[in-house]
């Protein structure tokens, strides 16, 4: 029988089966298998897939160990908080920050495991969904599709459909749901909420935009990176856009990207999970519902830009930027020499013009730290 949500759902049990036999049969299973698996043969862990038969299985025999390669191989110290503020019992929809397109939700995964929650369903973007390889890992691993679609029409039809889907998911599946809180990675390092995320929440039950979104249980995410997941790709990417009417990226840029943010050191990370919104909080007095879009919105960035962790690189981004020494006290001479040997490494590799690729570059790192700001000053 087919399911009204068949063409974005993740795969459902009985499809668990085949998608093991065809990861396990891939041209890239040995190069995969020896990065997760390096102390194991090729064969024998072939034969662990293939016995794969359930998304729990999958996850707690395959993806747990893809975290722990990506966290020992290049990542210096992992921390997190903010679990003690959720009750294992409940769902909840986590709003997160966007840095690194496969590493934020998987770590978010590896962290809720971890500590003895179940993982949640992850929005995957149809425009990622290729080759065949990455659509049945996505699948397997509770990811569902986001359809990206420039037409009005189909725009309006697809983020109802991606609505119904998501309120399904945390009021009859049972299941936590995590998605960006926007449309792509912040490229700019300045992480603010699209607003039409909390319109699209709310379409599957308009009629009371304040019950509809307290009933998806909102908690945001805030993940930092001590080196910003592909900074150098993302400055290519802002300076390219500032040059041209739009930026149009090449065959293989996304999957470029999947693969720099995995093996790239990242020096530390840290993913904090925080305060969920509380239902009076929603209760905002409102004219319009875009006004109520909008605070919600604010709301979500408050708690995203509080508890974003700053690391050296931030303070000695926004240092280089005002040229002077107001954050010296949170780095050392010894970090700033290795920060300003990343930024020569960078304008190597960026052909442009120097002062404006810089300009990019830094502010990758300093947003943080004048969100940080803002927030103190109000």
């Amino acid at each position: 029988m087919q399911g009204k949500f068949d063409d974005i759902c993740p795969y459902y049990p009985s499809e668990i089966p085949q998608a093991m036999q065809r990861i396990a049969d891939s041209e890239y299973f040995g190069t995969l298998s020896q990065y997760i698996f390096p102390d194991k043969g090729v064969e024998e862990t072939r034969e662990m897939v293939r016995n794969i038969r359930t998304t729990d299985e999958f996850q707690q025999k395959v993806m747990y160990y893809v975290n722990r390669q990506v966290i020992a191989r290049s990542i210096s110290g992992f921390t997190y908080s903010g679990l003690d503020g959720l009750n294992a019992e409940k769902n909840y929809l986590f709003i997160s920050n966007h840095r690194d397109i496969m590493l934020d939700s998987s770590l978010f995964q590896y962290v809720l495991h971890s500590n003895g929650f179940r993982t949640t369903e992850i929005t995957f973007g149809s425009n990622l969904m290729h080759p065949p390889l990455v659509v049945d890992i996505g699948k397997a691993n509770k990811m569902f599709k986001v359809i990206r679609s420039s037409n009005i029409r189909n725009f309006l039809k697809n983020s109802m459909h991606l609505s119904e889907y998501i309120r399904h998911t945390i009021r009859e599946k049972g299941e936590s749901v995590w998605i960006a809180q926007r449309n792509g990675r912040t490229k700019d390092g300045n992480d603010v909420t699209d607003q039409g995320i909390i319109k699209m929440f709310c379409m599957s039950n308009a009629a009371d935009p304040v019950r509809s979104a307290g009933e998806l249980n909102i908690v945001p995410i805030a993940i930092s990176y001590q080196i910003e997941s592909c900074d150098m790709l993302k400055t290519r990417e802002l300076y390219l856009s500032r040059k041209c009417e739009k930026y149009m990226k090449q065959p293989g840029e996304d999957l470029n990207s999947i693969l720099t943010g995995i093996m790239q050191p990242k020096g530390s990370v840290n993913l904090s999970v925080c305060k969920p919104v509380a239902v009076d909080e929603l209760a905002i007095t409102h004219k319009y519902p875009n006004e109520f879009y909008k605070t919600v919105a604010s709301l979500i960035d408050r708690r995203i830009h509080e508890n974003y962790k700053l690391y050296d690189n931030n303070y000695i981004a926004c240092d280089i930027r005002s040229g002077n020494a107001k954050y010296r006290d949170f780095y050392t001479p010894e970090d700033r020499e290795r920060f300003d040997g990343r930024c020569r490494r960078m304008l190597e590799q960026v052909d442009g013009d120097r002062d404006e690729l810089m300009s990019i570059f830094l502010g990758i790192y300093a947003a943080p730290v004048e969100n940080a700001e803002k927030i103190n000053n109000q």
